[in-house]
């Protein structure tokens, strides 16, 4: 299962955007039990994408990344291609439908 790479500043989340084709940030909190569930489950789907990076954000340690993306809940994934926000899921992610989304994506940029 893939890993994800912790991001603590928000010099350090544009660099990642901006630095990678295929980004992907996962926002969570502590104490977020849909959080905690959620993130294996991503892990072990990004299996299926190797080109797209993966970078892991803890909102309780980074609060300005609320403002910075208009984040009003957690958890948020958020899927950037070549700078720009293509996909953003919150609160409860039906995975199915993310893969859809994701697969659209990485059949036209990765391949």
């Amino acid at each position: 299962m893939r890993t994800f790479s912790e991001i603590h500043s928000i010099t350090e989340v544009d660099q990642f955007i901006r630095s990678n084709q295929l980004a992907l940030l996962f926002v969570s909190r502590t104490n977020c039990s849909v959080c905690h569930g959620l993130m294996p489950q991503v892990q072990e789907l990004m299996d299926h994408y190797p080109e797209i990076q993966l970078g892991h954000i803890n909102a309780d340690h980074m609060e300005e990344v609320a403002g910075h993306f208009s984040i009003f809940t957690v958890p948020v994934i958020l899927v950037f291609v070549d700078g720009k926000e293509y996909i953003r899921e919150a609160r409860i992610v039906h995975m199915d439908r993310f893969e859809e989304k994701l697969d659209r994506i990485y059949k036209n940029i990765a391949q």
